[in-house]
């Protein structure tokens, strides 16, 4: 699962845009009452944004313009890539989630997440935690392999860390083992290829991952 700093963005662009506007607008033509009015617009919007879609009014945008498909297939790759580690791995998933509308009904701010079943301690045992290693590098794993790099996944390094960090291993261990996971993740999604763009289908339709 992925969040976004989208607000501070936004304010960003629409400060940006209200003084480019209250200085070239003059001269290119636009009356004071238009350039009041388009302000007043942005900073209505900007409150709209705040209040009611906690900041992601930007992703909703941007999911539905040209080229809002390719970006959500980037998530639902990832997505996917989760979903199917954790079928292997027999992992529980609760939902999967893709798109900033389908989050933001669901009371998440992001543009995409698996939820797993969480562990009922703590402090897991190392084969566990190679598990956990695997699941939770799987969708970045999955975008890599399509889009050459991975956009989301800071949250999923973050559980990771604090995983390993209530584990007790020493760091050398956790890096080794996370590294073998990464590793293990690569060659079976890539011979997972194919299921994987199916999975990723499935979800960019609002479907479950795989049939009932």
């Amino acid at each position: 699962m992925e969040s976004s700093p989208v607000s501070a963005t936004a304010a960003g662009l629409a400060v940006a845009g209200c003084t480019a506007l209250a200085v070239f607008g003059p001269l290119v033509g636009l009356s004071p009452a238009w350039i009041a009015l388009l302000i007043g617009g942005g900073l209505l919007g900007l409150t709209v944004d705040a209040s009611q879609l906690e900041g992601m009014g930007g992703h909703l945008v941007a999911e539905a313009l040209p080229g809002g498909k390719a970006r959500l297939r980037r998530v639902a790759r990832h997505e996917a890539g989760h979903w199917l580690v954790a079928r292997e791995e027999q992992m529980g998933v609760k939902r999967v989630l893709v798109g900033t509308r389908a989050c933001l009904e669901a009371g998440l701010r992001c543009n995409g997440a698996t939820e797993f079943t969480l562990p009922d301690q703590a402090r897991l045992p190392l084969e566990e935690l190679r598990r956990w290693s695997r699941v939770l590098q799987a969708g970045m794993v999955a975008e890599e392999l399509f889009e050459g790099t991975a956009r989301g996944g800071e949250d999923d390094r973050a559980l990771l860390g604090r995983i390993w960090g209530l584990s007790g291993q020493d760091v050398e261990t956790a890096q080794r083992e996370q590294r073998r996971a990464r590793r293990e993740v690569e060659q079976f999604l890539r011979r997972q290829r194919d299921d994987l763009e199916a999975v990723a289908d499935r979800l960019l339709e609002g479907l479950e991952p795989e049939p009932a």
